[in-house]
């Protein structure tokens, strides 16, 4: 396969007469439901993605869970005549939706107003189908030089628990990480930075009362609680991009009853991994107010930052520059979303994100993808495999 930069029009022309294959596979997934807590659809979308793969050459691996979808590892190539003893390159996606069972009904996949619409095809179906022909494409020019591993991921809208391991174990193997989480806006840029995230739950224990006869012998949880929740808002520093959010709170019995128990769920959000054992220190250091009342602190930084590294920058410039050549500019920029992206980055191993589809919604009724954008953006997929160095 030549590089874009010089045989653009007709690697282009070549695709863009396989876009209706492109959104058949589109239409396939988003057709299977697989919500993170629904372990057998899930697994129908993996025996699906399996299929797909197989047909353009890959060899399936299935990493049996219990408590969610099965992990799908895929290894396509490299074809004979490659350079021996290359690092593979890692397409990371995952396959479970934030969408329940049954969303169909009421979001079913459609083609109108230039876009693909339905549940999941954005966050992140559509970046699967552009792998799977992506790799296709190299296949078939002669372009697939190095091994690709093609991991998707089950439990990723739910914090990647199970897989985790699996993400950095076949990371530290490869020579980048390419992530198939959607572009950046309408822009289409990639990403070269996440903040990591954390949750930490406070939770407060008091003493009960009868709020009208017995109010002086009550230690109301929900006072202390709302208290401590001032103080954690204010760990909020937005000149170093580190967010504190008390998102969910709950507490208390009865209205006339003093609350012995409450507690909130904390979403902490950091731009950089040194800020994480200093807000750990600051929840951990939260004190009573009310000393007829007991403190309880759970929880951490469960999904580092994505620094934005000098190896990322580095593929994003060689990805830009492709783009030029393919005739649209593309832009990078930073989010406050973690994905699993951010383990692999936090190795040390180059990672570029974002390089899904072009749309906007995710996680919305409105959840789309722009069907222009499909095409070179699988292209420049392609290019960026092709083209890798070391």
């Amino acid at each position: 396969m030549e590089s874009i930069t010089y045989g653009t029009k007709q690697t282009l022309e070549t695709l863009r007469e396989r876009q209706e294959l492109l959104l058949k596979r589109i239409r396939a997934l988003v057709e299977i439901e697989s919500p993170s807590d629904n372990k057998a659809a899930v697994d129908r979308c993996v025996a699906a993605v399996a299929g797909m793969a197989a047909a353009v050459g890959g060899r399936a691996k299935q990493h049996r869970q219990r408590a969610c979808g099965d992990i799908l590892e895929l290894r396509f190539g490299p074809q004979p005549g490659s350079k021996t003893g290359a690092q593979p390159v890692m397409l990371l996606g995952h396959l479970d939706t934030v969408w329940p069972m049954g969303t169909l009904q009421s979001m079913p996949f459609r083609i109108a107003k230039g876009r693909a619409w339905g549940p999941g095809v954005l966050d992140m179906k559509a970046g699967v189908a552009m792998a799977l022909t992506a790799v296709e494409l190299l296949r078939e020019t002669g372009g697939l030089r190095r091994p690709v591993t093609l991991l998707l991921t089950s439990d990723e809208e739910v914090g990647s628990k199970a897989s985790r391991l699996i993400v950095e174990k076949l990371a530290r193997e490869s020579a980048a990480v390419f992530v198939l989480e959607p572009a950046q806006g309408l822009a289409g840029a990639y990403k070269t930075a996440r903040k990591g995230v954390g949750d930490y739950t406070v939770r407060v224990r008091g003493v009960a009362s009868h709020a009208g006869v017995d109010f002086t012998r009550g230690h109301s949880a929900i006072h202390e609680l709302a208290w401590q929740i001032e103080k954690i808002r204010n760990f909020t520093e937005l000149d170093c991009g580190l967010t504190v959010n008390a998102g969910v709170i709950r507490g208390g019995t009865r209205t006339n009853v003093v609350a012995a128990e409450a507690e909130a769920n904390v979403d902490v959000r950091i731009a950089r991994m040194k800020d994480a054992a200093r807000i750990g220190k600051k929840f951990r250091a939260l004190k009573v107010r009310d000393r007829g009342c007991r403190l309880e602190v759970e929880g951490g930084i469960n999904r580092p930052p994505m620094e934005r590294s000098p190896g990322t920058v580095r593929l994003f410039r060689q990805a830009a520059t492709f783009a030029r050549g393919m005739g649209f500019d593309l832009s990078e920029a930073a989010t406050g979303g973690g994905s699993d992206g951010n383990f692999t980055a936090a190795l040390g191993v180059p990672t570029l994100d974002g390089m899904g589809g072009v749309g906007e919604g995710a996680h919305a009724s409105n959840e789309s993808v722009v069907v222009e954008h499909l095409v070179p953006r699988t292209v420049l997929l392609a290019e960026m495999m092709r083209s890798l160095r070391g």
